[in-house]
């Protein structure tokens, strides 16, 4: 049976330093809360763990989307912009199986790591909006291994 993988970047974060404290804008908040609302409308995702880069927008992006699913996110330090994707396709292999995962990010690691599952290459990731969802299916999680299911961001989900 095919394991699956939600993978998102956090909602637009206004500017600011250190890049670690950036926060989410009233804009983030809303498109976190949007694609929140399509997750919640899923029927699909039980046993969901969510995981979420240390970073504030990360978090805070979690923290909405882990309300309206009911959930607590659990922080990865190794999520954050610029950590290789190949120690996450490495912690996904170790992972136990049958649950669904939702990574909750940053690009250029969310685009890269979508590459490398899907294409087996990192440079051949998505482009991914603030807040937008990639979700993959495979049966190992390994480069090139993975099949792009579906790819949605709050400007084309069919959500609240």
């Amino acid at each position: 049976m095919a394991e699956r993988l939600l993978i998102m970047r956090h909602g637009e974060a206004g500017p600011g330093a250190p890049d670690a404290e950036r926060e989410l804008t009233a804009r983030g908040r809303r498109e976190a809360e949007r694609m929140a609302a399509w997750l919640a409308e899923r029927d699909d995702l039980a046993g969901l763990r969510l995981m979420a880069s240390p970073y504030r927008r990360a978090r805070q992006t979690a923290a909405i989307v882990g309300e309206a699913l009911g959930l607590e996110a659990e922080a990865l330090s190794f999520i954050t912009p610029d950590d290789p994707p190949r120690a996450v396709a490495d912690w996904l292999l170790a992972q136990p199986q049958g649950r669904p995962l939702l990574l909750v990010s940053h690009m250029p690691l969310v685009g890269a790591l979508t590459g490398l599952l899907v294409e087996g290459r990192a440079d051949r990731g998505l482009g991914f909006p603030t807040a937008a969802v990639a979700e993959l299916e495979a049966d190992v999680w390994a480069a090139g291994c993975a099949r792009l299911v579906e790819f949605v961001s709050p400007a084309t989900c069919d959500c609240g």
